[in-house]
């Protein structure tokens, strides 16, 4: 474990703090947070912080609790598996999963952990991960598709200290850049990084300075605890005591043709605390889909979850941790055993926020939400110019590709959109610019939101024209699974990718490959899948589902879903729609279900190949 080196002898004492100093305090840490983001953004050079914003920072207290922050991760259990000293002016630097607990997820982020100094004393941390476009590894991106270890995924950095008391050590840097293919990208993303976190502990030292450290760090002990007592009464509003509520998911497969992999989380609330299980989830995955999370992490995506959507005036910090127990077994998909491949976790990540969509709706319909966009699926394309000033040059490109938000209880989903909240599209005068390709199309999928009172977002369709020879990869799922409606709403459609070839014939694609040849003058359609649908759809406004027909959104065969009678216009016949709706809402058989999840799983595979031109994955067995 960490020991850390102070120089001052007096101890932080708990002092008072007014409710007016308290929100100085609050605001000046939101506002440097968000100044860590815009250091990075202004000097990274790949094109996945630059532009989509693919980073996380986050300020803590004395112990290492966050604050402020975006997403996440977890400095305690960094600090419980660093061994080693501490001192001011350390950077500490780690890219491997497995020697920090878990605190990132794979090795493509990099994680910056420094302490904040005030007057010789720790009065918090400042830290920040992004993910790194390339660190080595068997295939450009280092994302191998069919890794089983994470020997394959590129170079793992132990934790160590890239700035020990202000110097740098050029040596081990070095020696990690040399592994990777673009390393002036990742140098210059690493030192936006480093200089995001220098930021964020300057405005913590101002603000020490300008309070006084022991009301400094005691508003941090009031912003936690009040984060515990908002917590403590929304366990106790949504969840019945003793009551057990379980949801299970999927992830449609592992890249290496086994699938789909079960995951299941049940909630208990005994007394003032809840208890998440994982158990019942898939064991370990063979392939590079296993999603690693700790326990931290766990209460920290619960939190934000909770507190997003029961009330989101809440700044969410980790605070109510201790209201909230984890259990994740051993060599399951939650927490695989070392060296198991984890570059694709991203789709774990994702689906984690539809488990809990799904336990909380279960107690509280205004709570539920539909299962959305639950990943952010990669697009990759990478090999040498073959012609003109620039032959032989390398090009590389990671992207995050966007798809249907689902249907809320508070609206429609919105078309089009990322999982997290701060990620942006890279323009596409951006892509065009820099790499040898053409957008000819980025459009939203007609029909592809699931129809509901309230429509899930529709899915997008980009397709890539490839100006050069190369090699490409796609991270996706819901290939094979749907994203299911709630409370009578309907599922929204699956992803799915086709390559159309120089001579025009079409291939069908898996959601998960990776050096795959494409040609200079082929397309890639790149079509994401579209959110679920919430509420009775014969309930949505006909106008509004004109509207949508007008705009391309909902087509006039889709309108019927609705129990709507349209033209090509969006004219509406009222008369029509009357009794459209009257025929379908007589030809039901009882009540709305409060979960559509599509077919029943053995008739999702048995069509496998025939609906999307993809082998049925075998079943899961044990890595």
């Amino acid at each position: 474990m960490a020991r850390l080196i102070e120089t001052a002898s007096e101890q932080l004492h708990r002092v008072d703090v007014d409710l007016v100093t308290l929100d100085l305090v609050e605001n000046g840490l939101r506002n440097a947070r968000y100044e860590m983001d815009e250091v990075l953004f202004r000097t990274a050079l790949s094109p996945g912080i630059r532009e989509q914003h693919d980073e996380f920072p986050l300020i803590g207290d004395p112990e290492g609790k966050m604050v402020v922050g975006q997403f996440g991760l977890s400095i305690p259990d960094f600090l419980e598996n660093f061994d080693g000293d501490i001192e001011e002016g350390d950077v500490l630097l780690t890219s491997d999963p497995y020697a920090c607990g878990a605190a990132i997820s794979h090795a493509n982020d990099w994680l910056i952990v420094m302490p904040i100094y005030f007057e010789g004393r720790i009065v918090g941390w400042s830290s920040m991960f992004g993910h790194m476009t390339d660190v080595g590894g068997k295939t450009p991106a280092s994302m191998p598709t069919d890794a089983k270890t994470i020997f394959e995924e590129g170079v793992v950095i132990p934790p160590f200290k890239l700035y020990k008391k202000g110097a740098i050590d050029d040596d081990a840097l070095r020696i990690i850049l040399n592994q990777v293919r673009k390393p002036e990208w990742n140098r210059a993303d690493l030192n936006g990084i480093v200089a995001a976190c220098r930021t964020a502990s300057r405005r913590v030292q101002e603000m020490c300075s300008r309070f006084g450290v022991d009301t400094y760090t005691s508003a941090l002990d009031d912003l936690l605890d009040r984060n515990y007592r908002a917590m403590k009464v929304l366990l106790q509003a949504v969840f019945k005591e003793g009551e057990t509520l379980s949801f299970t998911d999927y992830i449609c497969d592992d890249g290496v043709g086994y699938g789909p992999y079960e995951l299941k989380l049940s909630l208990t609330r005994v007394g003032d605390k809840v208890t998440l299980d994982f158990s019942g989830s898939s064991p370990q995955a063979q392939g590079p889909i296993n999603y690693y999370i700790n326990e931290n992490l766990a209460r920290m995506f619960f939190g934000i979850y909770m507190i997003t959507v029961a009330d989101p005036q809440i700044l969410w910090n980790d605070g109510f941790y201790p209201l909230v127990d984890v259990i994740i077994p051993e060599k399951s998909f939650w927490k695989p055993e070392y060296p198991a491949a984890l570059n694709a976790r991203n789709h774990g990540i994702g689906r984690i926020f539809d488990l809990f969509g799904g336990l909380l709706g279960q107690t509280n319909p205004d709570l539920l939400n539909a299962a959305g966009f639950s990943s952010s699926p990669h697009f990759m394309y990478s090999g040498n110019y073959g012609e003109g000033e620039r032959k032989g040059e390398w090009f590389q490109l990671y992207s995050i590709g966007f798809g249907g938000i689902p249907g809320r209880p508070i609206g429609d989903g919105p078309d089009g959109h990322s999982l997290w909240p701060s990620f942006v599209n890279i323009p596409c005068e951006y892509l065009e610019s820099y790499y040898p390709l053409r957008i000819e199309m980025m459009e939203t999928v007609t029909d592809s939101g699931g129809s509901g009172l309230h429509r899930g977002g529709n899915a997008v369709d980009v397709a890539y024209r490839f100006l050069e020879n190369g090699t490409i990869a796609i991270h996706d799922d819901r290939w094979l699974t749907y994203p299911w409606g709630v409370n009578g709403g309907e599922p929204g459609t699956r992803g799915r990718k086709w390559l159309v070839r120089e001579d025009g014939s079409t291939e069908i694609l898996a959601s998960k490959i990776h050096n795959y040849p494409v040609k200079k003058g082929e397309v890639l359609h790149f079509v994401t899948w579209g959110g679920g649908g919430w509420g009775d759809p014969i309930k949505r406004d006909p106008e509004l589902v004109g509207l949508e027909v007008r705009r391309g959104l909902v087509s006039v065969d889709g309108a019927r879903r609705y129990g709507v009678v349209c033209d090509e216009d969006g004219v509406v016949d009222a008369g029509a729609t009357s009794t459209l709706r009257a025929e379908i809402d007589a030809g039901r058989d009882g009540d709305l279900p409060t979960f559509n999840m599509g077919p029943p799983m053995e008739t999702i595979l048995e069509r496998c190949e025939e609906e999307t031109g993809l082998p049925r994955p075998m079943p899961p067995v044990p890595a």
